[in-house]
């Protein structure tokens, strides 16, 4: 860790944090905090991903709506009108509507065979957004005059980085640069966030395995075939199994890479300094 104690974070002028965890436990909340004092620069990893590399995705996808219907389609191709999409640090729908759920095209569904295609775009999107952290540092500190920085991670970093191995190219590059803090949430910070994603779900990427596997599953559970099952159900049985799996993942990082603090501890920041002195403690533990 680029900070090995209490003391050492104490002093340091210039302070690099990476946030992780799952979505919904606080490293957005925490990093609109850290950014509106002034002096911590916020580098949102699902912002870059879905207006640098999936935003070109995201917008042809509407257009490809739009072009069904006749009046919208006449507009577009006189370009008479554009389309773009309007995602913030907060707001993540236009991202989470273009990764979409496999099912039943009559519900909104996509085929198994687009939804992974789909999946393995944001893998890459992800892997390089993660590694643009690090020109982002430079980019915040060099010419924006911000001190302190902080990288308000994917909830599905665990997914696309090995945190066993002591070579992972992503985690190597962001612990020599940043401080790696899980924010880790109990059995009811978790409860909360399975209720809360059947009716605002964030963007998801799947292990490739545990994907095939719940697919597999939840059709041999519910008798039917790709084309009957339900979108929403399968995101819901999908995300189940993915924020269980996940668990382990997260405190092997935080294990081998970085420092934890609770959600609990995170509802009860409220400015920047109570974010110093929390990872401070921690440090200190």
């Amino acid at each position: 860790m680029i900070y090995k104690n209490a003391q050492q974070w104490s002093n340091m002028k210039k302070k690099n944090v990476l946030l992780f965890g799952m979505s919904g436990l606080g490293k957005t909340h925490l990093s609109n905090i850290l950014r509106k004092s002034g002096e911590w620069f916020h580098y949102s990893v699902d912002y870059r991903i879905g207006t640098h590399y999936m935003g070109e995705h995201i917008v042809d996808n509407v257009k490809l709506k739009a072009m069904s219907n006749h009046f919208l389609a006449k507009l577009l191709k006189t370009d008479s009108i554009y389309i773009r999409s309007n995602i913030t640090f907060d707001n993540l729908a236009p991202l989470s509507t273009y990764l979409g759920q496999p099912g039943a095209s009559v519900k909104g569904g996509l085929s198994f065979k687009e939804y992974v295609k789909r999946q393995n775009q944001h893998l890459k999107a992800e892997q390089a957004a993660m590694l643009d952290t690090i020109r982002f540092i430079d980019k915040a500190q060099n010419l924006y005059n911000y001190p302190n920085f902080v990288c308000d991670s994917s909830g599905s970093l665990c997914e696309v980085v090995n945190p066993n191995d002591p070579d992972d190219l992503i985690l190597k590059e962001l612990s020599k640069n940043l401080l790696l803090v899980w924010i880790e949430g109990n059995k009811n910070h978790i409860k909360a966030l399975k209720t809360r994603f059947k009716t605002d779900p964030k963007p998801m990427y799947y292990n490739p395995i545990l994907l095939n596997d719940a697919w597999k599953n939840f059709k041999n559970i519910n008798a039917c075939q790709d084309h009957e099952v339900d979108p929403s159900a399968f995101a819901i049985y999908a995300y189940d199994k993915a924020i269980s799996a996940r668990q382990p993942k997260y405190r092997l990082i935080c294990e081998n890479w970085g420092i934890s603090i609770t959600a609990d501890q995170v509802s009860k920041i409220t400015s920047a300094q109570d974010f110093d002195d929390l990872i401070a403690t921690a440090l200190e533990r």
